[in-house]
Parts: structure tokens; C-alpha cells; sequence
């Protein structure tokens, strides 16, 4: 069977998932074969020179049309939170699998409804998937399958961090991710959702409350004229930036470990800084994305004079994912993830297997989110988290 994707959005992220669309078929022996059919975008002189660049066949400038299509399988959502929702519902209703990036959408409401479409459609055995590719990481993977065997004990504590510094100066323009209606969140829901789904992912264990502030550091930033990449050109007049710079909350998991969060774009000199570092009983790991072939473990059971972190190289063929690339030492990157996403995604939609982390994950994580801005908004109280299951509709 062959998988007709089209990609709804074309920036940052619509580049990164195209290599992972193009890489994964010619590295993996994947169960279905995958076509790259159309992309989608509003500018049409854009979406073309994008088509063109990633080799997708056709390009499109109305994603409904896209999707009425009788020849589209698969529909990979990679615009801006405000339209995930209508996007990836209508997407679903018409049959088609969906992968939607992160965060899956810019409120609880909207992904509740987004995890109940995907419920219904699961019973027509329509797939869904959440976009959180960090977990697709070989060492991320790794660290999550140490701790489910009970490498390190009883999970105790959990340290979790994305520090970026993009926004350090006040002259970046006002693109989209700083405005809520479009971004939902700031650094909260961009980044923050990153580290809170690690953190559950890692541990198996939902976070239950938390206790958090979210600050905006500059209040006022030159309206955006052009756009490229992140930022882009001014037009010379000042506009509100109505979503959050920075985020730092304290939460509990199910099983009563206590967490610590920071998710800032103003930590001057960290580009794209991702760190976890989990303490159990018998040991600890930690992981940091600016290093991401490296996984470090502390066994607290080695004799006094090996006490302390050691450091793995996750590049052998034991790891995961990695024995379809190099010979061992060999490092992977930034875009390795994507593909290895495709690889369990088409591998889930072929065979029926489990797939992670689907709209009830994305649902998880926005639930958290939520609380995170309701602590904030009344003294850093602690804020219990919604139950993760979504209601029927």
C-alpha cells in the first residue's frame, strides 16, 4: 500500500517534517511505501518554491480542497495552534490519519474536541498522532526504556528545562508566536508542552498539580512586516505581546515525585537547551538535547570509586532506531527524529500497533498547561490537573 501525505503548512516546521517524510522510506524498510503528494499554504509563491525545495509533487493554497481529495491518505498538520483544531477534526471526519505537531492545540476545549474526533475515528480505524518528536530522540528512548525496567528505582525526582534565547533582544519583531490568538501560549505551551510531556513520558506517571508563573519580559515589540524564520522585519511601530516569555512551576506526579519546570525563550546564550535529568532509588539519568547522541547514568550501586555520572554514546546498533543509520560513533541530529516519527507512525497505520502519543497525550499535556496559567494568574497556588481521559462527543 502506498501512504499520499499532504503537509498543511510550509515554515520551520514544514521543512523539518519534509526530510523526515523523504528520509524515513529510504532508510527504513517501512511496511507501506509513502508519497509526498501535496503541501498546503496560504502564499502561493511560498508553498511553491517549498514544493519544490522538499519534493512534494503538487502544492495547494486551500487546505479544504486538500482534503476532500479521494487520493489523500494522510494529512500532517504543521501550522500555528489557532488552526490545528479545525484542521485536524475535518481531517479525521474525512477519513484521513492525522499527525498534528505540538502543542496539539491552543486550549483545553479545542483539544478535547481534537482527542474525541480522534476517538470516533479510531473505530473506522483512522489513526491520530501528536507531533511531540523528542521522544523519538535514540538517547530519549533509551533513558524511557532504563527507567520502565527499573534501572534507576523508584522515580523521586524530576528536573526538566527548555531554555532558549531568541527573545533576548526587545527589536525581535512580533511574529505570530507572540500573540495568543494564534500561539495560544508563549514559552509555555511552545517549549513548556515539550518538557511536560517528556517528563510524563519518561516516568510513566501523569503530572497531577502544579504550582507555576508565567511572566511576559517585554511587553511591547516592532510589529512584524516580512517574516523569515522565527523573526523578520520591521514595520516601525510597537505591538502588545500577549502571551507569556517565560515559565517556571513545580508540579507533583501520580506516583508523588516532585518535579521541577523551566521553559524560557530569554536564557541568554542557551540556543536550544532541552535538558531532563530524573533521580530514583537506585541511580539517575539525564539527557540534554544540545548533546543528543549522549545518554549520562549514575548507578548508585557501583563501588565509591565509580560514583557519578558516566556517559553512553547512543549510537549502537542496540539502541533504538539506530541500526538503520551508521556504524557505531556515528552521530545522529536534530532531524532524525522526524523520521524516525514517520517510521512509527506508518508502522502503527500498517499493522495496527500502539501508537504514541496520540490527541489523549496532547489532551495530557494541555491540561497542564491550562493549570500552569490558572496557578499563575492566582499567586502560584497549587492548581489540580483535569483528569486526562476526554469526554464523548
Amino acid at each position: 500500500m502506498t501512504l499520499r501525505v499532504a503537509l498543511i503548512g510550509y515554515g520551520f516546521m514544514g521543512a523539518a517534517h519534509s526530510v523526515g517524510w523523504r528520509q524515513a522510506p529510504r532508510v527504513f524498510d517501512l511496511a507501506d511505501s509513502v508519497e509526498l503528494a501535496v503541501i498546503a499554504g496560504r502564499n502561493e509563491e511560498a508553498v511553491a518554491k517549498a514544493a519544490a525545495q522538499w519534493g512534494w509533487a503538487e502544492h495547494a493554497t486551500d487546505w479544504r480542497e486538500v482534503i476532500a481529495r479521494d487520493d489523500i491518505d494522510l494529512v500532517d498538520i504543521v501550522t500555528p495552534g489557532d488552526s490545528h483544531a479545525e484542521i485536524a477534526i475535518a481531517a479525521l471526519e474525512a477519513g484521513k490519519h492525522v499527525l498534528c505537531e505540538k502543542p496539539l492545540a491552543n486550549s483545553v476545549e479545542e483539544a478535547e474536541a481534537m482527542a474525541a474526533a480522534a476517538e470516533r475515528a479510531a473505530e473506522k480505524g483512522v489513526r491520530a498522532m501528536v507531533g511531540f518528536t523528542y521522544r523519538r530522540v535514540p538517547a530519549v528512548s533509551l533513558l524511557q526504556d532504563l527507567i520502565s525496567r527499573g534501572t534507576i528505582g523508584e522515580v523521586r525526582q524530576v528536573r526538566a528545562a527548555y531554555r532558549q534565547d531568541w527573545l533576548v533582544d526587545p527589536s525581535v519583531p512580533l511574529g505570530w508566536r507572540l500573540r495568543r490568538e494564534h500561539a495560544g501560549s508563549g514559552a509555555l505551551g511552545d517549549i513548556g508542552a515539550h518538557i511536560v510531556d517528556l517528563t510524563q513520558f519518561v516516568t510513566g506517571s501523569p503530572v497531577t498539580r502544579v504550582s507555576g508563573t508565567v511572566e511576559t519580559i517585554v511587553a511591547q515589540r516592532p510589529v512584524l512586516g516580512e517574516r523569515s524564520g522565527f523573526a523578520g522585519s520591521s514595520t516601525g511601530e510597537l505591538g502588545d505581546v500577549t502571551v507569556d516569555d517565560a515559565a517556571i512551576f513545580t508540579g507533583r506526579l501520580g506516583n508523588g515525585a516532585l518535579v521541577s519546570f523551566e521553559a524560557t525563550r530569554f536564557a541568554t546564550g542557551r540556543k536550544n537547551a532541552l535538558t531532563i535529568e530524573v533521580s530514583g532509588s537506585q541511580g539517575a539519568l539525564a539527557f540534554d538535547l544540545e548533546r543528543l547522541n549522549e545518554l549520562r547514568y549514575c548507578d548508585r550501586n557501583a563501588p565509591g570509586e565509580l560514583q557519578g555520572f558516566t556517559t553512553i554514546l547512543v549510537t549502537e546498533p542496540e539502541h533504538p532506531y539506530v541500526s538503520a543509520w551508521w556504524p557505531p560513533g556515528h552521530m545522529l541530529g536534530y532531524e532524525h527524529g522526524f523520521s524516525h516519527q514517520v517510521v512509527d507512525f506508518v508502522t502503527a497505520i500498517a499493522h495496527g500497533t500502539e501508537l504514541d502519543p496520540t490527541f489523549a497525550d496532547g489532551l495530557a499535556v494541555q491540561r497542564v498547561l491550562a493549570a500552569v496559567e490558572a496557578s499563575s494568574a492566582n499567586d502560584s497556588a497549587w492548581v489540580a490537573v483535569e483528569a486526562a481521559e476526554p469526554a464523548r462527543v
